[in-house]
């Protein structure tokens, strides 16, 4: 991530481990940023495809199988954090936003 494509969001503290926060990037942006229990950060389209509605921060972070995965709350289809592929339905898919730590600070650029 270059500096001019990437925003600092929050503090990484302000974000508990298996949960998610919504975020609006430049450009009315809107992002989930998720943090799994084991405090890797990813950071996904906030709009689930199947609701239409800005409701993907506020799912359930888990794992399918091993695969780390944020589920809407809406239908409660599971969606892989690394990748934004639909678990339940391969055809589907978020966009994946590239998201880092740096000096605590959560930071997250275009995709």
């Amino acid at each position: 991530m270059t500096a001019t494509t990437t925003s600092v969001v929050f503090p990484l503290a302000r974000l508990q481990p298996n949960r998610g926060a919504a975020v609006l990037l430049p450009g009315e942006i809107q992002v989930a940023v998720f943090r799994t229990h084991d405090d890797q950060v990813f950071a996904l389209s906030n709009i689930d495809p199947f609701a239409r509605a800005a409701v993907m921060s506020r799912g359930i972070v888990g794992d399918r199988g091993g695969v780390p995965v944020a589920v809407s709350p809406m239908h409660k289809n599971a969606f892989d954090l690394r990748t934004g592929v639909c678990v339940d339905d391969p055809d589907v898919s978020l966009e994946v936003y590239p998201v880092r730590v740096d000096a605590g600070m959560v930071m997250v650029g275009a995709p």
